[in-house]
């Protein structure tokens, strides 16, 4: 039965809108820092840059702990089913109006192939980001440390960017899936509200 629901919960949408804000304030100001533009200066944006990371390392301690907590962690759980389906779906039958071959339910919020989408952002590409952005932090402790016998900074700058750039490519996609539901903004209003029409107890076949 298709029912107007409290898909996503207050917390839930004040973490997505404050992580994807401040992931897009650490792009700019870590694009600035590379060198590719000049708008706020290098000191400055290093500043905000390490600002940022650190109010998003605080914001993921309080994302894991609600999401352990509430049980909502089981909705990133990957599979493949219908994976193909929804690599059809969105290359050619979003095009030719297609039905959706995904069923949202209250215990299924994301389709399998968002689900493997998040898995690769949070064992790839965050890994790699925040790996190398601490390799970066405390550079002046690597001969301490004796990491300067296995890193050097032009691979992990080489990496971090190629990590900023993974994150960018996954952002872009997903502002392009946002625009894939029955409406344009539907899924926008969704994540702004919270009030989304689904599925209520319908299962994936």
């Amino acid at each position: 039965m298709i029912k107007k629901v409290m898909t996503f919960k207050r917390f839930e949408r004040f973490w997505h809108w404050t992580q994807a804000g401040l992931i897009i304030v650490l792009l700019l100001s870590g694009f600035e820092i590379h060198g590719s533009y000049e708008v706020l200066g290098f000191e400055d944006a290093v500043t905000v840059h390490r600002t940022a990371a650190w109010s998003l390392v605080t914001l993921w301690i309080f994302a894991i702990f609600w999401h352990l907590t509430t049980g909502e962690w089981k909705q990133y759980i990957p599979t493949l089913k219908k994976v193909d389906a929804m690599i059809k779906y969105y290359l050619l039958g979003i095009f030719i109006r297609a039905p959706h071959p995904f069923r949202k339910t209250m215990l299924r919020k994301h389709n399998p192939l968002q689900r493997l989408a998040y898995l690769f952002q949070w064992v790839v590409i965050s890994p790699i980001i925040w790996a190398t952005g601490w390799a970066y932090l405390f550079y002046a402790n690597w001969a301490e440390w004796r990491l300067d016998q296995y890193l050097t900074l032009e691979d992990v700058a080489f990496f971090h960017t190629l990590g900023a750039f993974m994150m960018l490519v996954f952002l872009i996609a997903h502002v392009y899936l946002i625009t894939t539901g029955k409406t344009v903004w539907s899924h926008m209003k969704a994540m702004i509200t919270g009030w989304e029409e689904i599925d209520t107890d319908a299962e994936e076949s």
